[in-house]
């Protein structure tokens, strides 16, 4: 929502958020999500509005390392947070390792639901929990994908996990 678009009479209030590294300091409507004020106000447009009921997945970020559903935040509620969406991971031309394992298992078709995918894995590995296939099926079984890319998207996923491993064996 732009501050122009606001509503006639309504309050602002003020927040501050990290947003991929930068400091952004802002006056919001109290009802605005975090999505909205990402996307519209902030223009970072890799977070998607998939179901805006927090089924989907599609607007999973990440807030203090925690992956969140973006439409279910109110973004006075995240103030002083630190927030990563998609376009804080990496650049076309250095990817961070999730996205590189998405490209490498082609983990993905329309491309829709890949920016809160990509978002949940890398807090799945962050978080430490799922050791198997089947745990980081059920681990992701937030973020749907309505072309079926799952089979890619777990093996891209444990693709990252094996690597994490292998690195946290060779500095021991």
């Amino acid at each position: 929502m732009d501050q122009n678009d606001r509503r006639p009479g309504a309050e602002l209030v003020p927040v501050t958020l990290v947003v991929n590294g930068e400091t952004r300091r802002l006056e919001i409507e109290p009802a605005v999500t975090l999505l909205d004020l990402l996307r519209e106000r902030l223009h970072l447009t890799g977070t998607k509005k998939g179901c805006d009921q927090g089924q989907c997945g599609a607007c999973t970020v990440l807030v203090d390392g925690r992956r969140v559903n973006a439409c279910l935040q109110l973004a006075v509620m995240r103030d002083g947070c630190d927030v990563v969406t998609i376009e804080g991971l990496g650049t076309p031309d250095d990817l961070h390792p999730m996205q590189a394992a998405f490209v490498a298992r082609d983990a993905f078709q329309c491309g829709y639901c890949t920016p809160g995918q990509i978002c949940s894995a890398v807090a799945l590995v962050a978080e430490g929990q799922a050791r198997t296939p089947d745990e980081i099926r059920e681990l992701m079984s937030g973020n749907l994908c309505r072309c079926g890319a799952y089979s890619n998207i777990a093996a891209a996923i444990g693709d990252v996990m094996a690597g994490a491993a292998g690195a946290k064996e060779a500095a021991e």
